[in-house]
């Protein structure tokens, strides 16, 4: 493979936290408490593929900042249809690098706690 060509590798991962909300009558989004955001290396804006371990749900969505230490994990918009309160999610965001870039890379993975503490 040559080494130029780029990848998409798991760049953050935020296993197993758990829905606070969902809230159909919003323009669409994920809110994710701020700490939670920066121990996995995540940023406003930025695009985020969605596991939901309770349904088996996949989508995407990209992320709005939520307000620290609210342990906030929640779905908005057209989302909102795809979880429940008290599911458990996979959120998970991917980079696109070289194929060296990417054997030296360590993606950022995160184990909340129940109340989604980092």
């Amino acid at each position: 493979m040559p080494l130029h060509m780029l990848i998409e590798v798991l760049k953050s991962k935020i296993h197993c936290a758990t829905v606070t909300e969902a809230n159909l009558h919003y323009m669409g989004s994920i809110t994710i408490d701020e700490d939670l955001m920066e121990a996995a290396g995540l940023i406003a804006g930025e695009r985020v593929y969605i596991v939901n371990n309770n349904n088996g749900e996949r989508f995407d969505t990209y992320i709005i900042k939520g307000p620290r230490k609210s342990g906030c994990i929640c779905l908005n918009g057209a989302a909102a249809r795809k979880v429940q309160v008290g599911d458990i999610v996979i959120i998970m965001a991917y980079a696109q690098m070289t194929v060296e870039e990417a054997s030296a890379f360590s993606p950022k993975i995160i184990f909340p706690d129940e109340r989604n503490r980092a």
